[in-house]
């Protein structure tokens, strides 16, 4: 594939940024499966976010609190936090964005998605049981929770976890791993805007809470996470004003959403 791309770039980027668009925007061959959150007492819904089936799961009563996965995740990942928001008096939703999950596929089939998916269907979602004590969101998922916060949507509270700081170093990271350089990066970048209807930075995190008041914030990023690097955590909880940032250690990507220690502090942080 690096062979391919780096002829490409020198004698067609335009159809190299076309192959390169299509890997950008499809899940991981191994996306999570459909199910349930595993956590009893839970009722299945499916609402509508721009003619897209968005599926999920509400537990308890009370000020409710939204669980958002990443990309190629599921609303199981964040199982752990339902049962102690739960027993705090709240009531929790999870779901699974479009193309993920137990959800319906994505406006460009059922392996793809976007950024902007996930922010409209977590806009769906709360306004079908919102208002918002809080979100708690995984990386991409946080990145999502934020535009959808610049775009309007309230929130009492946010808790990232791992997340995402900006897709454009993720488009640098693709180029470097695909072998192709400036010719098709740029054209990239240009496919990738005109899908989605926005400019790059609009994704920025960092950027996103300069540009308009976020709510207090909590960032939970692991300095081993091999994925979104907790330089992009520190960033944002830099940029924010009411964000503070807590760093582990060992825990990875995935593990700190099922630390005992990360669970508790974020639980008491969204009730507090």
């Amino acid at each position: 594939m690096r062979a391919a791309f780096a002829v490409l770039n020198r004698a067609a980027p335009a159809l190299a940024a076309r192959w390169a668009e299509h890997i950008w925007f499809t899940l991981p061959g191994a996306a999570a499966p459909a199910r349930p959150v595993p956590v009893p007492g839970g009722r299945t819904f499916t609402v509508r976010a721009e003619g897209l089936d968005v599926a999920g799961q509400v537990w308890g009563e009370g000020p409710t609190v939204f669980l958002m996965h990443g990309w190629g995740g599921h609303a199981g990942q964040l199982a752990s936090f339902v049962t102690p928001l739960v027993d705090r008096g709240h009531r929790v939703v999870a779901f699974d964005a479009p193309s993920h999950g137990r959800s319906g596929p994505g406006a460009y089939g059922p392996r793809s998605s976007s950024v902007p998916e996930f922010a409209a269907a977590l806009t769906a979602v709360v306004a079908e049981f919102g208002p918002a004590r809080a979100v708690i969101a995984h990386s991409m998922g946080g990145t999502a929770t934020a535009v959808a916060l610049c775009d309007g949507l309230p929130a009492g509270r946010i808790v990232l976890l791992a997340p995402m700081a900006s897709p454009v170093s993720h488009a640098r990271e693709l180029a470097d791993v695909l072998g192709f350089g400036e010719p098709t990066y740029r054209r990239l970048i240009a496919r990738v805007e005109r899908r989605v209807g926005v400019p790059m930075h609009h994704f920025d995190v960092p950027e996103l809470g300069r540009a308009v008041a976020m709510p207090p914030t909590l960032v939970v990023h692991d300095r081993d996470d091999r994925y979104t690097p907790v330089a992009g955590g520190a960033a944002i909880a830099e940029a924010w004003p009411a964000a503070r940032l807590h760093v582990t250690e060992g825990l990875g990507h995935r593990r700190l959403l099922r630390d005992p220690d990360v669970v508790a502090e974020v639980v008491d942080f969204v009730t507090a």
